[in-house]
């Protein structure tokens, strides 16, 4: 990343960046009272501002590991005068284990997480036991998880580990097939297009915190 976006994300960082550094954050004083979605993985950002942007009555909470991804984020927030997002950068884990309280969220979306094709790598998704059990307990009663994926193999760990979950219930059971439909209001991404242009089907599931 060039110095002007490192010197970009400096300058916004103390207006809209949340320090994954392990104290407790109160969500209600920092988005003004307004229910508040984890967002983890944004890529650019662009799908994060635009879901922001047409619902300003929800918090977005959005986390990446990638600098110039936030640095993007960072700069759409300004330009497009956006008050109900902040960033994180860092690892997901430590700042849901750390800093976010139980039942303090209204909901969490996952969407296009790296699938880490290849056997010896699929153990570092995601969306796993231990950290889909974590997310739970950060819900408030009816919030909900949302991930979404257009790898097949992935899509079908994502639904065995979110249906083992005991304080999550699919809003799309057996019944309904399983599978949540595409909703509206996800801006289609890069990442989702190039799945698409792949041949790839995408899975979005839903499931609420009982």
């Amino acid at each position: 990343m060039s110095e002007q976006a490192y010197a970009e994300v400096e300058r916004l960082w103390p207006r809209w960046g949340i320090d994954v550094d392990g104290t407790a954050l109160d969500l209600t004083t920092e988005f003004g009272g307004i229910p508040v979605v984890l967002e983890i993985g944004f890529g650019l950002g662009e799908a994060t501002a635009a879901m922001a942007r047409a619902d300003p009555g929800t918090g977005i909470l959005a986390i990446d590991v990638h600098t110039p991804g936030v640095a993007r984020l960072l700069a759409r927030i300004e330009t497009w005068g956006l008050t109900n997002v902040r960033v994180a950068h860092g690892d997901a884990m430590d700042l849901v284990r750390d800093r976010l309280a139980p039942g303090s969220l209204a909901g969490v979306r996952v969407f296009f997480p790296d699938p880490w094709p290849k056997n010896r790598h699929t153990k570092r998704r995601l969306v796993r036991t231990d950290f889909v059990a974590l997310l739970a307990t950060r819900l408030a009663p009816g919030g909900y998880v949302h991930a979404a994926t257009d790898w097949a193999d992935y899509a079908v760990q994502m639904r065995e580990v979110l249906d083992a979950e005991p304080l999550l219930s699919n809003d799309f059971g057996a019944e309904l097939g399983g599978t949540a439909p595409r909703p509206d209001d996800r801006p289609l991404t890069k990442f989702e297009r190039a799945g698409l242009d792949r041949g790839h089907e995408v899975a979005d599931f839903v499931y609420r915190r009982r």
